[in-house]
């Protein structure tokens, strides 16, 4: 695992100076604390620091082919390249060392961006051919590795795997872009397609960029996208068996590596199967880390222990407290954009704890999404099939008046919030959809804004971009199309842009067996009733497991990562949401009525309301925006 940055001259050839590729790079040195590299020819440079996983002598770089002629810097695993390697053998390329990187110089003379396909791992990369002077920029499937580009004045563009090494250069300009933070408030997360530094561009999730010299700078272009709307046949214990063998194929490939290796055990369906088949493959302990919480509404640590007796695991577990709010400006540092998941910090906890034993962990993200683990999709599903019973009029003149005047009960149980369920019954699936997926809704955002800020949205909206991928999406009914929104957007967005921040803070590298494109491939033509069955998330992966795993592990009600946000603004936090109403820093954006900021942290200390998300999200921008504009 590393960080690359570089810069390249579409126009013309200018020269680079490698002390700007150096400034980069160091910005981003945490995630490669074991060497750095720079290259340099006319019109172009590549930065690189290295986390050494495979081949730790022969794999630095920058690398390049013995004339030159094409260069690399690398951030990520290929964990096929032994396969593809031997392809690339038998149409007569000649390896220099054992590492993955070299796949990528000898499959782009042989294939071109055709190569990506054959790739399976996670990575983003930048790959210079002299003869064509072009520059070849490209990200993984589903978007595990970062990799963000602007256009500076000078005519350059500049990329990086973190926003932070983009702010290094000098020439780059820091002017806020207002509509990412509607993007931020809606969806608790700066999605892909925004920046709050306007002008930055990520490049998009099974994307490449091909640079030309003498051509404007191009759009993205697709070249992998996830279907849905393909039907496996067969029985279900046949599909069973098919999905054992993905999972199994998938944690194998990702145990290779020439470093100390664990896994992440969080006690729930995911992270124990993982390690259940991690123990399977390895002749030697494998070693598991947990963090519990102090707080037992919150602890699975019990669980973990389960699992990890079950197979014997050599186990560490750290407990830390509900409390562990120091580690705010840690996270401000890290993520460079405001990131409102408060399960960052813990996961910051378990990747430090895991750093202390292991250079690569394995994680269990990524099975929610492919084969509908939310609980969301369950009550997705159940008003989808309410929507089909009754027709659009009805529903808006019925649920919609029902809904406006249903008295608003944050605090009870989610079966008893009738008035978010009677609203969203108002409106069709597309737009419902977001708005359960998202944190500080659309009325309460517009409440938040100044009248200059929301002229300045003209109409944008956080939700829009899922309303779009839901229409458009490859897919057969409306639970395809809210996995296939959530693999779009939330996924790269939250998920992974969490895992990858918190692991290279403390230099570790995380893997994600089960996003290994050819088992989200297979979930995603698996039929709705063996996604989700009697009210049952990821049925088929639980009737799969129940070999290996006990039902205690495999059926209790789904935990996660919970930060208690909401209590820490009823008490030590609470001096911190009354300062967002005073806030300097929010008041000099002129974006928001900091009266409204105000009454909300003061109405939910009196326990009125429930704003404790929509303050969270508040805190994190201001301290986001000291940081990128202080």
């Amino acid at each position: 695992m590393c960080g690359i940055a570089g810069l390249y001259y579409p126009a013309t050839p200018k020269p680079v100076e490698p002390h700007r590729i150096v400034q980069m790079t160091d910005a981003i040195a945490h995630r490669g604390p074991d060497g750095a590299g720079v290259w340099t020819a006319p019109g172009v440079g590549l930065g690189h620091r290295r986390l050494a996983i495979i081949d730790l002598e022969g794999g630095v770089q920058p690398m390049a082919t013995p004339d030159q002629g094409v260069v690399v810097v690398f951030n990520g695993e290929i964990y096929n390249f032994r396969e593809v390697r031997a392809e690339l053998e038998a149409l007569g390329a000649r390896f220099a060392t054992d590492s993955d990187t070299e796949v990528l110089l000898h499959g782009w003379r042989a294939w071109g961006p055709g190569m990506l396909s054959r790739l399976n791992g996670m990575f983003a990369f930048a790959l210079y051919d002299e003869t064509a002077r072009s520059l070849f920029l490209a990200r993984d499937r589903f978007g595990v590795k970062p990799l963000h580009y602007a256009e500076l004045s000078d005519g350059a563009v500049a990329f990086a795997s973190e926003l932070k090494g983009l702010m290094a250069h000098p020439l780059f300009r820091r002017t806020p872009d207002f509509r990412a933070v509607e993007d931020y408030l809606g969806l608790g997360y700066v999605p892909d397609d925004a920046s709050l530094l306007a002008g930055v561009k990520k490049l998009p999730a099974g994307h490449f960029l091909l640079l030309r010299r003498g051509h404007p700078v191009p759009e993205p272009a697709r070249w992998w996208d996830i279907d849905f709307s393909k039907r496996a046949a067969g029985k279900p214990k046949d599909l069973q068996a098919e999905l054992v063998e993905h999972l199994r194929v998938a944690v194998r490939s990702r145990m290779v590596a020439d470093v100390p290796l664990g896994a992440f055990l969080s006690g729930g369906v995911d992270s124990s199967a993982v390690v259940a088949l991690m123990a399977e493959a390895s002749k030697a302990a494998v070693k598991t880390c947990t963090i519990g919480f102090d707080d037992a509404g919150h602890d699975e640590t019990a669980h973990a222990q389960v699992v990890a007796t079950r197979f014997a695991t050599a186990h560490s577990v750290r407990r830390v407290a509900a409390e562990d709010f120091a580690l705010i400006d840690t996270l401000v540092a890290a993520f460079d954009e405001p990131f409102a998941d408060a399960s960052a910090l813990p996961t910051y906890r378990v990747c430090e704890l895991a750093r202390e034993s292991v250079t690569v962990a394995l994680s269990g993200d990524g099975a929610d999404e492919a084969f509908a683990g939310y609980r969301r999709y369950k009550f997705f599903a159940a008003e989808e099939r309410v929507r089909g019973l009754l027709p659009e009029g009805f529903r808006r003149s019925v649920f919609g008046t029902l809904g406006r005047y249903y008295p608003k009960a944050d605090w009870a149980p989610r079966p008893f919030r009738a008035k978010t369920t009677l609203l969203a019954l108002a409106e069709n699936g597309e737009f419902a959809y977001p708005k359960a997926v998202g944190v500080t809704g659309p009325d309460l955002r517009q409440r938040l804004y100044s009248s200059e800020a929301r002229r300045v949205l003209g109409g944008h909206r956080a939700e829009q971009r899922y309303v779009d991928a839901m229409r458009t999406a490859p897919a057969r009914d409306a639970l395809d199309r809210a996995q296939y929104a959530d693999i779009q957007h939330w996924l790269p967005g939250d998920i992974l842009t969490k895992v990858d921040r918190t692991s290279m803070a403390v230099g570790l590298e995380a893997r994600e067996p089960l996003l290994d494109h050819r088992l989200v491939e297979f979930a995603a033509t698996l039929p709705p009733a063996l996604r989700i069955h009697g009210g049952e998330g990821k049925w088929l992966v639980k009737k799969a497991l129940e070999p290996w795993l006990p039902k205690e592990i495999l059926y209790r009600p789904k935990m996660g990562f919970v930060t208690p946000v909401s209590a820490w603004f009823r008490a030590a936090l609470a001096g911190e949401a009354a300062a967002l109403g005073r806030s300097k820093l929010l008041a000099s954006t002129g974006w928001f009525d900091l009266g409204v900021v105000e009454r909300l942290a003061a109405d939910h200390k009196a326990g009125k309301a429930e704003h404790g998300r929509t303050l969270w999200q508040m805190l994190m921008l201001e301290r986001s925006l000291a940081r990128l504009f202080g």
